[in-house]
C-alpha cells in the first residue's frame, strides 16, 4: 500500500477509512478503563499534540451507535479480545468540543456555546426523539436545539442529555469533552474592567461541569482534554475520583505526541529515514513525565512536504499562530526581570523555576512563576531532565523550531523596546567621529538587549544594522547582498554623508583591540569609501565585539 498521510485530520474514522498512516495510541483505552478507577480523567497537553484525534478515537471505540471493529482491526487494542467484547460500541457517548466557544465579549461567546449545544442536540435527534424520554427533559432538549434555553438549563444541559440517553439505552453514559478550557482562556484574554467577561464565563462553565460530573448517576466516566490544568476548586468543585494528567505526570505520558520509535517507524513507512536527524533537531525534545516526544503536528506536516519534495527543508509550523502571543505578553512585562533567563534559554542553556501545573486563567499573569508555568504547559519550554521531580525544575527550549519562535518574538521585542534615546546618542557619536562615545553607547545597548546563537558575528551585524535602520537611515549590507562591500554602509542622502562599518567578532576580550585594527586595515585595503561619490563626509569605523562588549575605532 502506498504511504498516505493526512495533515490536520482529527477524525479517527476518516483517517482509518482513508487508509492513512495512523500512529497507534489505542492501548490508552485499556489502560484508562482497566488500570484506573477514575470517574473523571483530565489530560492537559499543548495544542498540536493530538488531543482531538485521541478523543475521536475514544468516541468511535465506545459509541453504542456505531460498529467500529473494522476501524480498529490490526491496532493494539484489538488484541485485547475480552476487553473489546465488553467495551467496544457498548455505551452511549456524549461528545462535545469547546474549541470554538469564544467571542469578543460574554454575549458573543455565550451564543457560540448555545450553537455548540444545539449542534450536539441535532446530532442526537435520532436517539433522543424517543417515547422513553421524560417529557420535561424533551422540552428542555427542544429549547437547547432551538438556542432558546435559559442559562440554568444551559448549565444543566449535559446532565439532562445524559439522563435522556440513559432512558433510551438503559446504560450509563461516557462523557467526552475536548478543549474544555478554551472558553475560559479566551475570556481571560478579553476580560477588562469594562467587559467583565471571565467571571461570567467561569460561572457558566462551572455549572456545566458541576452538574455533569458531580454525583451524576447517569455518568459511566468522563474524559476531558485541554491545554491548561485549571485548578479543580475553580471549576470542578466537589467532583470525586478526579484524576489529572499534565505534562509533569508520568502516567499516560507517551500517548500524546510521537515517541522516537514511532517516528522511526513512520519514516521507514514513508521511505524518508535519511531525514531522521533533521526531524529530531527541529521537532523532538518535549518531555512529558519521563517520556521524550516529538510534536505530531510538525512531524506530519514535514512528512507531507517530504512526500511531495524529497529535498524539502523543515519549516516552523508553529509560526503565525495566535497562541504565540503568550511569549509577547510575558516579555512585555516590565515588572519581571526575565531578560537574562530568556538569553540563557536562547543560548541552549537551562533555567531553574518553581512550576505549578494547576492554575486559573484569571491568575496566570499575577506572578512570574505562573507565566513560566504557562510556557511549560503550552509547549514553549520543557523539562531539561526527564527524571527531575518536584515543584522546582530545570527548563529549556525543546528544539530548533521553538528556538526560532523565541528569536522571532522575544529577541525582536527586546530589540525594539530598548532605549531610543540611547540609540540616538550612539548615532550622534558616530556622526561626530566620537569613537569612545559610540563604543560606550553600543556596549550599553548590548547589555540591554538579548544576545543569542553563542554571540555569532551575524548577530552583531544584524544588531547594528537593525539600529541604523530603525533610526530611519538607508543601510546596505554585504551579508544581505553577498558582494565585495563593507559589512554595513549607512547613507544619509539629505546631508550627503555616509558611514562605513566593518564588524569583527573577537574570540576573547583581549582580542578586541587587535580585531578593531584589522577591521580598519580591511576598509583601507578594499577601498570601501572610494566608491561613494558625491558624499561630503565619509566616516569609517572598525567595530569589534566580544559577548556584550564593543570596541570602536575611527580611521
Amino acid at each position: 500500500m502506498a504511504f498516505k498521510i493526512c495533515v490536520g485530520e482529527a477524525d479517527f474514522a476518516a483517517l482509518r477509512n482513508e487508509n492513512a498512516y495512523y500512529v497507534d495510541k489505542t492501548e490508552i483505552l485499556y489502560e484508562l478503563v482497566h488500570d484506573t478507577n477514575n470517574k473523571v480523567s483530565r489530560f492537559t497537553r499543548p495544542r498540536r499534540f493530538g488531543k482531538t484525534l485521541m478523543m475521536s478515537m475514544m468516541e468511535n471505540f465506545f459509541n453504542i451507535r456505531k460498529e467500529s471493529s473494522a476501524l480498529f482491526e490490526g491496532l493494539a487494542v484489538a488484541r485485547r479480545e475480552e476487553f473489546c467484547k465488553s467495551w467496544m460500541n457498548q455505551y452511549p457517548i456524549l461528545f462535545i468540543s469547546f474549541k470554538d466557544v469564544e467571542g469578543e465579549d460574554f454575549e458573543g461567546a455565550y451564543k457560540m456555546l448555545q450553537t455548540r449545544l444545539a449542534d450536539v442536540c441535532i446530532e442526537l435527534a435520532p436517539v433522543l426523539c424517543n417515547t422513553a424520554v421524560d417529557k420535561n427533559d424533551t422540552a428542555v432538549y427542544e429549547r437547547l436545539k432551538a438556542k432558546t434555553a435559559t442559562e440554568d438549563e444551559i448549565k444543566n444541559s449535559f446532565k439532562i442529555l445524559m439522563r435522556m440517553m440513559h432512558a433510551v439505552y438503559g446504560k450509563s453514559v461516557i462523557l467526552l469533552i475536548d478543549e474544555y478550557d478554551v472558553p475560559l482562556a479566551r475570556a481571560s484574554e478579553k476580560d477588562t474592567s469594562e467587559n467583565r467577561y471571565y467571571a461570567k464565563m467561569l460561572d457558566v462553565m462551572r455549572g456545566i461541569m458541576s452538574t455533569s460530573l458531580k454525583d451524576n448517576e447517569f455518568l459511566k466516566f468522563a474524559v476531558i482534554t485541554g491545554c491548561l490544568k485549571i485548578a479543580k476548586e475553580s471549576i470542578f468543585t466537589g467532583t470525586n475520583n478526579f484524576a489529572s494528567y499534565s505534562v509533569l505526570d508520568e502516567d499516560f505520558s507517551e500517548y500524546f505526541g510521537f515517541t522516537e520509535r514511532e517516528v522511526k517507524d513512520i519514516l521507514a513507512a514513508a521511505d524518508r529515514t535519511v531525514k531522521e536527524e533533521i526531524i529530531r533537531e527541529w521537532y523532538d525534545g518535549y518531555v512529558f513525565g519521563s517520556s521524550s516526544l516529538y510534536c505530531p503536528w510538525d512531524v506530519v506536516n514535514y512528512l507531507s512536504a517530504l512526500k511531495k519534495r524529497p529535498d524539502a527543508r523543515p519549516k516552523n509550523y508553529w509560526r503565525n499562530s495566535s497562541h504565540n502571543g503568550i511569549l509577547l505578553t510575558f516579555v512585555k512585562r516590565t515588572d519581571f526581570e526575565v531578560q537574562g533567563k530568556f538569553e540563557t534559554l536562547l543560548n541552549n542553556g537551562t533555567i531553574t523555576q518553581t512550576i505549578s501545573d494547576e492554575l486559573t486563567y484569571d491568575a496566570i499573569h499575577s506572578s512570574e512563576d505562573n507565566l513560566w508555568s504557562l510556557l511549560l504547559m503550552t509547549g514553549y519550554i520543557t523539562k531539561a531532565d526527564p527524571e527531575e521531580e518536584g515543584e522546582t525544575v530545570s527548563l529549556r527550549i525543546p528544539n530548533r523550531e521553538i528556538a526560532t519562535l523565541f528569536e522571532d518574538t522575544v529577541v525582536t521585542l527586546f530589540r525594539n523596546t530598548i532605549d531610543n534615546g540611547l540609540q540616538k546618542t550612539m548615532m550622534e557619536a558616530f556622526w561626530d567621529g566620537d569613537a569612545e562615545g559610540a563604543e560606550s553607547a553600543i556596549s550599553e545597548l548590548l547589555w540591554k538587549t538579548i544576545s543569542y546563537n553563542d554571540y555569532h558575528e551575524d548577530y552583531y551585524h544584524a544588531f547594528l544594522a537593525g539600529i541604523f535602520t530603525g533610526l530611519g537611515y538607508e543601510v546596505e549590507s554585504n551579508k544581505e547582498k553577498g558582494l565585495g562591500r563593507p559589512d554595513i554602509l549607512l547613507k544619509d542622502r539629505n546631508h550627503r554623508r555616509a558611514i562605513v562599518v566593518e564588524a569583527k567578532h573577537s574570540k576573547k576580550e583581549a582580542d578586541l583591540e587587535r580585531d578593531c585594527d584589522e577591521a580598519l586595515r580591511q576598509i583601507a585595503k578594499e577601498r570601501y569609501a572610494e566608491g561613494l561619490y558625491g558624499y561630503r563626509q565619509i566616516l569609517c569605523y572598525g567595530v569589534a565585539f566580544y559577548k556584550k562588549q564593543a570596541r570602536v575605532k575611527k580611521m
